[in-house]
């Protein structure tokens, strides 16, 4: 037998073995109705200023929009003829985003033009993903004591899956596209452009399905990123511990842990750039679509 399946038959035997000892330890509990594991994600503001609030979520967006601008300017200030290890992954970075997102969606010119937006938008969302997968003492409704000091408890959260971020970050790609087809096309080009050729009579008919589906992009570029962020985070706390609170089987926390800790990779692994890719490549779509006449 390799070393491999021995590990997973040891690791297997201790899964299972644990879960059997604290049924016998600690038995079956009572249903937990006091936790809500909605709470998680509420907004508690830390400061006020008038109309204005400083919350979490305020917080990951400058921590994010913070790592954006520090890649972007700090590390190209600082370009050497032989890159190191972060130089080089900023560069494939760039590459990535001007071949797979804009160099394959739009024109060289286009291309040019809005690299810098697209690039921004896609570093922002990846940095906004990938920190909401990081424990940071955010949590202020439970803290902890360290050295008499009451300290904010540890948390998962990220500022996309509130779904006022992805809708504003929508909206200025539903303005940008819609501004840029009206500039190059005229807005009776741009309007007509909606319409495929050779539709006959059916071109009113078809005209309003075109014009709800340009606005249902509004609603498909906030619900994809939103959804799959705030259902990773509920699934890894359910995962991690949250089911046993809610119904009261301490011993549920340590089955279900692995198969939290398998979703916290995939989500961290895949899913935080791959949200970041789908939202930055369809605006990247939607923006080199609006030019076009054909």
């Amino acid at each position: 037998m390799s070393q491999t399946k021995k590990l997973l038959l040891w690791l297997g035997g201790i899964w299972v073995g644990g879960t059997i000892l604290l049924i016998a330890i600690l038995g079956f509990g009572h249903k937990n109705n006091s936790f809500q594991i909605q709470n998680e994600f509420k907004l508690t503001d830390w400061v006020k200023l008038g109309p204005l609030a400083i919350n979490r979520a305020v917080f990951y967006l400058f921590l994010a929009t913070i790592l954006t601008i520090v890649t972007m300017f700090w590390i190209a200030r600082r370009m050497q003829m032989r890159p190191n290890r972060v130089q080089t992954a900023v560069e494939l970075a760039y590459s990535f985003i001007r071949d797979q997102i804009v160099g394959d969606n739009m024109s060289d010119r286009e291309g040019r033009k809005w690299f810098p937006f697209l690039g921004t938008l896609f570093l922002f969302l990846w940095f906004s993903n990938i920190i909401g997968y990081l424990p940071l003492p955010t949590n202020t409704e439970e803290k902890f004591n360290l050295f008499g000091a009451h300290i904010p408890a540890f948390a998962f959260y990220a500022a996309t899956a509130n779904i006022s971020v992805p809708l504003a970050l929508a909206i200025i790609v539903f303005i940008s596209f819609v501004w840029e087809g009206v500039r190059t096309q005229g807005p009776i080009g741009y309007l007509k452009s909606l319409i495929p050729e050779g539709v006959g009579r059916l071109a009113p008919f078809i005209f309003v399905l075109e014009v709800i589906s340009t606005f249902m992009r509004l609603i498909s570029l906030t619900v994809r990123l939103f959804a799959n962020i705030l259902a990773g985070h509920l699934i890894i706390l359910f995962m991690a511990g949250g089911l046993a609170v809610i119904l009261g089987l301490s011993f549920l926390g340590w089955f279900t842990l692995p198969a939290g800790i398998a979703v916290y990779l995939f989500e961290l692994g895949l899913i935080a750039t791959l949200q970041a890719f789908i939202f930055a490549i369809l605006a990247a779509i939607y923006i080199g679509g609006a030019t076009t006449t054909h």
